[in-house]
């Protein structure tokens, strides 16, 4: 083994063993945005007390406003100007997702290393694309419940963003020739970061379940369960994760080798006239 590797492999112990003592580190404006993800957790919280949270947090609310005006929720013909309003647009599941968003960006935003930044950055743009096409192919092709597969979608990397977020402290993480490669099957520091970051999102065990056949399930055609849809959703999205490819690349997906039929339309037929859906709601959720 290559000393680099072995460096890197003694940082995820470290992270581990923290994480084991109950230690998950996590940038301060971080810690206010996790209070709301856990306040839509608590039934005593209802629209009103919702919503006077999200507006003491205005990088919540603005991301809030944006996705419940994307075409894929303005039933309304968009103009939302009002979080209240657009809570009630979106709904507490939706919201789950957007707040989880938020967290991405503000671990991102915390983060003073330009080279890393500009990893995350990237990983930020990869995930928001593959959870609208998750959304997209829940409601079209699936037909399993679109909100969970949004939220599936926008935290199905967020073991990634965690290291990074530690890279500043632990460098070996991103020396030359040990990318993280992140996740994959046999590496089990990674899977139990994972893990741990997604118990402190309070993500439900079915979401995670469905991010671990991410990591070595087989593609579905057509998709039945979550996990199918999202393991497809990354299959077809142009935007590469960079902790799996070199960041400044693109795939371009050959979705004719991916196509089957739905009801009495090709998944490309559903792709091609799904485009605004798709592009409106990812960019809600990048910027």
């Amino acid at each position: 083994m290559k000393k680099s590797a072995v460096i890197k492999s003694e940082a995820l112990r470290n992270i581990v063993a923290q994480i084991s003592s109950g230690e998950l580190v996590f940038p301060a404006n971080v810690r206010a945005t996790l209070k709301i993800q856990e306040a839509l957790d608590e039934p005593k919280y209802g629209t009103d007390e919702i919503a006077k949270l999200i507006i003491q947090e205005p990088l919540v609310a603005a991301r809030v406003i944006a996705v419940a005006n994307s075409v894929a929720y303005s039933r309304f013909g968009g103009g939302i100007t009002n979080v209240r309003m657009a809570i009630s647009i979106l709904g507490f599941s939706t919201l789950r997702s957007v707040v989880a968003a938020v967290i991405m960006r503000q671990i991102c935003l915390a983060i003073s290393d330009n080279a890393i930044r500009e990893k995350m950055e990237y990983l930020w743009v990869h995930s928001a694309t593959v959870a609208a096409m998750a959304h997209l192919l829940a409601r079209k092709v699936s037909k399993i419940d679109p909100e969970t597969a949004l939220f599936a979608g926008v935290v199905h990397e967020v073991g990634g963003f965690y290291l990074l977020s530690r890279a500043e402290e632990f460098p070996a993480l991103l020396e030359s020739g040990t990318e993280i490669d992140y996740p994959s099957a046999d590496q089990s520091h990674e899977l139990e970061i994972t893990r741990a970051v997604l118990q402190k999102l309070m993500i439900p065990k079915r979401v995670m379940s469905s991010i671990e056949s991410c990591w070595h399930g087989a593609p579905v055609f057509p998709p039945v369960s979550l996990g199918d849809t999202l393991l497809l959703a990354n299959h077809l999205t142009d935007t590469v994760s960079p902790l799996k490819q070199p960041h400044h690349t693109k795939q371009t997906v050959n979705t004719g080798k991916i196509d089957f039929m739905v009801g009495n339309k090709s998944l490309q037929e559903i792709l091609d006239e799904s485009q605004e859906d798709l592009g409106s709601l990812t960019e809600a959720l990048i910027h």
